[in-house]
């Protein structure tokens, strides 16, 4: 016959602790039912550092009872008693018997600053990875009318998380993560291969945009053609050289494109089809790309919070790294959306007349303003 299960039955040693750090919130939680004075000695954790619910109640329990008469403590249960009821109001298998287990676990009462700057550790690895599987997601939702804007701002968060663990954890010199960064994942998205094409078809045909665009970057395409395209385009502007689709294709000899299967019809064809601006096609790509970098960011941050032999400081170290590449490709998408500069529409005449000393040329500025 089946047994049926006891719910208020002490099963918490029966349950497979899920990190190492089960066994050292036992040891402080047993610290401090053994000498609560030791709570003093105990900073920088919350009853949210703690991995487990049962363990969570009884530090908050403990933290808000007021600490016991030590001669009295030392001959009654009467204090371990209100710790109990209290935190089975939260964690209802708790029991005698795992108080005592927790106090019999702990091998120094002493030793309760070093437990609890491990429990510390361990909650910032697991907020870490939670902050950074919310930048994964958010990433990746198709449904937020503002991808970008709200990837961002879920990169901020992360990023605060990072800065709190940097605080607490400084990090050392030399100190990156041993954990293998995951492979950049590459997906040749119908609709993104789309507007890459037809970014490089109008910027061979409107050319004086593409110096205007030095925000893009050959990494920013999802396909490895198209950013050799891109750097023909970015040479033969840069160079003065005369650009159509005949110029790119020779460009594209000369760089080696058609050896990787791209045949110089099939490269003209990509070339002729024209719709938009390339202004317009280019912010499309580096969206993409601000979304995709993001993404793999959480990633390898998430990645390096789930090897438990990444240390706080090397987490802190990979992760700013990691969120390094993040910042560049931002930098050039707020260069890409900014609106350009205006002039003051409420100078005086006093303030425009021309002062007196060499005289100065306004031919630069007449020629952008009249573009």
């Amino acid at each position: 016959m089946p047994r049926t299960p006891d719910p208020e039955a002490d099963d918490l040693d029966a349950v497979p602790p899920p990190h190492p750090v089960f066994h050292i919130e036992q040891a402080l939680l047993g610290a401090l039912l053994l000498d609560p004075r030791h709570l003093d000695d105990v900073t920088g954790i919350t009853p949210a550092s703690f991995s487990t619910a049962a363990h969570t109640a009884l530090f908050a329990t403990i933290l808000s009872l007021p600490v016991p008469d030590p001669v009295e403590h030392a001959t009654t249960t009467k204090w371990l008693d209100q710790v109990l009821a209290a935190a089975r109001d939260q964690a209802r298998g708790l029991s005698v018997l795992y108080l005592q287990t927790l106090i019999q676990v702990c091998p120094s009462a002493r030793h309760a600053p070093a437990y609890a700057r491990i429990v510390e550790a361990e909650h910032s690895r697991r907020r870490l990875a939670t902050a950074a599987q919310r930048l994964m997601r958010t990433a990746v939702d198709i449904s937020l009318p503002q991808r970008v804007t709200t990837t961002l701002a879920e990169a901020e968060n992360l990023t605060v998380v990072v800065d709190d663990i940097a605080a607490r954890f400084p990090p050392h010199a030399g100190s990156m993560p041993r954990t293998p960064a995951p492979p950049t994942a590459t997906h040749h998205d119908e609709e993104a291969l789309d507007e890459e094409r037809l970014l490089l078809a109008t910027a061979t045909l409107h050319a004086s945009s593409v110096g205007r665009m030095r925000w893009l970057t050959p990494g920013d395409f999802t396909h490895s053609l198209h950013a050799g395209l891109w750097q023909c385009l970015t040479a033969l502007t840069r160079r003065g050289t005369p650009v159509d689709r005949m110029t790119v294709l020779w460009e594209a000899q000369h760089r080696g494109l058609l050896t990787t299967g791209a045949r110089p019809r099939e490269l003209l064809d990509l070339l002729a089809g024209t719709s938009g601006s390339p202004e317009h096609w280019g912010e499309r790509v580096l969206q993409r790309s601000v979304l995709t970098t993001a993404h793999h960011a959480g990633r390898r941050i998430e990645a390096y919070a789930g090897d438990s032999a990444t240390t706080p400081y090397q987490l802190v170290v990979g992760s700013r790294r990691a969120l390094a590449d993040l910042s560049a490709v931002r930098t050039r998408w707020q260069h890409a959306t900014s609106p350009p500069p205006t002039d003051n529409p409420t100078r005086t005449k006093s303030a425009a007349a021309p002062r007196a000393g060499p005289p100065r040329t306004t031919a630069p500025l007449t020629a952008r303003n009249s573009r």
